[in-house]
């Protein structure tokens, strides 16, 4: 098919229910990358994030012929995405790598730069130390994009518990980083 490309996830989906290797592989291009980053912030690991989302492509594989369509597709994978990092966080503690720094960089604006990429390694240091849920949403919300009602759908919830949960982790962040972390938002 010329226009595979330009197909629905639910037309690919039937695809790949019946085997079809090029379906599969064109649902991997589409929704891969999107969802290696957001394993990446949950877990904190790209190492984890890419076996996660190997994982989660393989039951997408295997569980095709017995998908049904009751949520977007998109919204399908990103919840076996969590829930596969969730699992992963509760069996091994994760050890941060990044913690010694890199070169200094002779460029102009370099402190600057150093500066932000310091905030930053600190806020993903910040949110990996929130409980599962509240970095779940945390990530999902303002790392994807996602709106409530589309984070409660990928985490099984209600959408004021995502409300709360936000709530509580921006709470949590502030305390972590300080009074002057919530200026960003």
């Amino acid at each position: 098919m010329d226009d595979s490309d330009e197909a629905s996830d639910l037309a690919l989906m039937e695809r790949v229910a019946k085997g079809d290797e090029a379906a599969y592989r064109l649902l991997s291009r589409r929704h891969v990358p999107a969802m290696l980053g957001l394993a990446r912030r949950v877990l904190g690991n790209a190492a984890d994030a890419e076996d996660v989302v190997q994982e989660a492509m393989l039951r997408v594989w295997t569980h095709a012929p017995r998908w049904q369509p009751l949520a977007a597709f998109r919204t399908w994978l990103t919840r076996i995405v969590v829930n596969l990092c969730l699992d992963r966080k509760r069996k091994a503690p994760w050890v941060d790598l990044d913690a010694a720094g890199e070169l200094a960089d002779p460029a102009p604006n370099a402190g600057e730069e150093a500066e932000r990429s310091e905030r930053d390694r600190q806020v993903d240091q910040a949110i990996g130390q929130l409980p599962d849920r509240q970095r779940t949403a945390i990530v999902l919300t303002y790392g994807d994009g996602m709106t409530n009602a589309e984070v409660a759908e990928v985490m099984g919830t209600t959408v004021s518990a995502v409300e709360t949960l936000l709530v509580r982790g921006k709470q949590a962040l502030r305390r972590t980083l300080g009074d002057d972390a919530g200026d960003d938002e």
